[in-house]
């Protein structure tokens, strides 16, 4: 057969597939009002995601778990580690099932884990993230005596959910799908992202800030406000070296009282420049996500671009303040009374940090 055909062949069979599988674990689908308030005891939360924004941004829905299943265990499958550094500490989290990034580079290792989790029996098993045909794919394959996630609308035309609007951000869709697929009664605002840092990871992270600032550990006096400055975002999310010394140079005249501490990424770079963050600020570095998000809870603000650092501040429960250029604000931005986003997409630096400098004065 020649390549051609057999690569449309190929394509066929593998669309077909999917089609099948993805058709029947649709028409499994909870429906709104079916999932008990009783009975559910092992939970499994999908969100194959390596991200640490994505990662982040499921807390709310394990929150909702948490509350309305008190007494239940939940395991998370992802991808990467953030998941298990961000999550691992928590009492009701029995296991995080942590894809590779790159599944092709260690498929033994992840058909191994697969077979793992196939192995387990759920009382419900929630696809986290509507549109992800991994996460649908997960929910396809795992065991579950009840299976939550939005059904496609050709698929399952018939389904009562598609005559509902779920919220436009998405840390709050995957508690719109639980609240409303559960059969008790239920109220109050959705819950926020939250690390539940310890007090002990809270109390070495002041120490740590109070000496990058020159302070001493204890004292009586009322110390100057602190931002979290952080420079980095991936593609096109991210704003260039020049922009970011423009902002800062106009935030500084604004709010001259304010100490600015420059968090490095990964990489170890500022984007500040070297001078120029030498010059102007301290700065704080680390690889481990409690120990940097234990550091953002102890300043007084936080700002950055769209990226899954700005999630972290705003789960360390800092006021938080998010600067987009590209994706949207509804759906991806600090969310909270406390928190709030810019679209930079019209505005110079320096007009960006005088709305921050308005942002940082309301008290």
């Amino acid at each position: 057969m020649p390549p051609r055909r057999w690569d449309g062949l190929r394509r066929r069979v593998v669309g077909g597939f999917f089609a099948r599988l993805f058709g029947g674990v649709g028409r499994a689908l909870c429906e709104p009002g079916q999932l008990p308030a009783r009975g559910i005891h092992r939970v499994l939360i999908c969100r194959p995601n390596h991200r640490l924004g994505n990662a982040l941004l499921i807390s709310p829905l394990l929150a909702e778990v948490e509350a309305l299943y008190p007494g239940a265990e939940i395991d998370i499958i992802s991808a990467g580690h953030a998941a298990g550094s961000l999550f691992g500490n928590r009492f009701l989290v029995r296991r995080i099932f942590s894809l590779p990034p790159k599944i092709a580079r260690h498929l033994w290792f992840t058909i191994a884990l697969l077979r793992q989790l196939r192995g387990n029996t759920y009382d419900l098993a929630i696809d986290a993230c509507d549109g992800s045909q991994s996460g649908r794919l997960l929910l396809a394959m795992v065991r579950a005596r009840y299976k939550l996630g939005l059904p496609d609308a050709q698929q399952n035309p018939g389904s009562a959910w598609h005559a509902l609007r779920g919220p436009e951000h998405f840390a709050q869709r995957g508690v719109f799908l639980l609240r409303t697929a559960y059969a008790g009664t239920l109220d109050g605002a959705y819950p926020p992202l939250t690390l539940r840092l310890a007090d002990d990871e809270r109390e070495q992270a002041r120490r740590a800030l109070a000496a990058i600032l020159g302070e001493p550990a204890v004292s009586s006096t009322p110390r100057r406000p602190v931002l979290g400055l952080f420079t980095n975002a991936t593609g096109a999310k991210r704003f260039d070296t020049s922009w970011w010394q423009q902002f800062v140079a106009r935030l500084r005249v604004l709010q001259p009282e304010l100490q600015i501490v420059d968090l490095v990424a990964d990489h170890g770079q500022s984007q500040l420049g070297g001078e120029f963050a030498a010059y102007c600020m301290p700065s704080y570095y680390t690889r481990d996500l409690r120990r940097l998000a234990a550091m953002i809870a102890n300043m007084d603000a936080f700002i950055s671009a769209d990226c899954g650092v700005m999630h972290l501040a705003v789960a360390s429960g800092t006021p938080t303040l998010g600067l987009f250029s590209v994706t949207s604000a509804a759906k991806y931005g600090p969310y909270g009374s406390a928190n709030s986003a810019i679209d930079t997409r019209r505005l110079s630096p320096a007009e960006v940090a005088s709305i921050a400098s308005d942002w940082l004065s309301v008290p």
